[in-house]
């Protein structure tokens, strides 16, 4: 089987299962999330390790697994966590740190590290939650909508730099980082998010979510999407290579790891948070 077959294949599997936790939101949702950042958690500690910063993996990928519930329980007010809880659980990391790490394991990096994946993985995650749940955002089918609206222009902002960068590509972009990635690629990527941005709201987010962005909130939103799903590639791209590893790990055949997956994600999804709450605004179809 070849290696497009097999890409396809996990994809086929995959999206359903997105688009679903997506539409039914909820636990479902936070069920998914929850896996997701457990699983990129234990792959950033992997390549942490492979760089040389042993992290406090089971407390890491604990923590990451436990955001996106509690982001679930925060809504439906089991509870309600102040900048103490916080604290507290800082304080713990270190204390721990104090125990399983001498001098000589990089105790200062071990702690960055370990708090930093929590953050980054768990963290910004849940706000594919917060997304779900926009103030604007009434019923399921709008909901659903305005969470798959930034993971569409992600896809979006991927594939349009590759075909641009396959058959335009010229200048490289970040070669120490990303050998293949062009200005080119960039810049295509950047026009078919603004592309599909406007088909999206023309003709779902509005008939059907009864929501909109105005024609400058949709170039603003697409740009700054696009830039966002880049620099979340680059990004990953710049650790893989500190940590010397082609792939975060291969437990999607095709496709690497789940953290080459949602890479970009990571960077759209808080920034995808703001610019809605600032953009998004009420097209009611009477």
């Amino acid at each position: 089987m070849s290696e497009l077959v097999t890409r396809l294949i996990v994809a086929l599997i995959i999206a359903p299962i997105a688009v679903a936790a997506a539409w039914f939101g909820d636990a479902a949702l936070a069920a998914l999330l929850s896996i997701v950042a457990g699983v990129t958690a234990w792959e950033m500690c992997r390549m942490s390790r492979a760089s040389g910063v042993r992290p406090l993996h089971r407390i890491t990928i604990g923590l990451a697994a436990l955001l996106p519930l509690l982001a679930h329980a925060v809504r439906l007010a089991v509870v309600r966590p102040s900048a103490a809880s916080f604290a507290i659980v800082l304080l713990i990391i270190a204390t721990v740190v104090v125990f399983r790490r001498t001098v000589d394991e990089r105790p200062f990096a071990v702690m960055a590290v370990t708090f930093g994946i929590v953050l980054y993985t768990g963290g910004m995650l849940s706000f594919a939650y917060d997304l779900r749940y926009h103030n604007y955002a009434i019923g399921s089918v709008s909901q659903c909508l305005v969470l798959l609206l930034p993971v569409l222009l992600t896809w979006g902002s991927d594939v349009g730099a590759y075909f641009a960068g396959r058959l335009l590509g010229r200048r490289k972009l970040m070669p120490s980082v990303s050998p293949a990635k062009t200005v080119e690629g960039a810049i295509g990527g950047v026009v078919l998010s603004i592309v599909l941005c406007w088909v999206y709201v023309r003709h779902l987010l509005v008939p059907h979510g009864q929501l909109g962005l105005s024609p400058w909130g949709i170039v603003i939103f697409a740009v700054t999407i696009a830039v966002a799903a880049q620099l979340g590639d680059l990004f990953e791209s710049l650790l893989k290579r500190e940590a010397q590893v082609k792939d975060s790990s291969d437990l999607l055949p095709g496709h690497g790891g789940f953290l080459d997956r949602v890479d970009s994600l990571l960077f759209v999804l808080p920034v995808a948070t703001v610019l809605l709450n600032m953009l998004l605004i009420p097209a009611p179809q009477g």
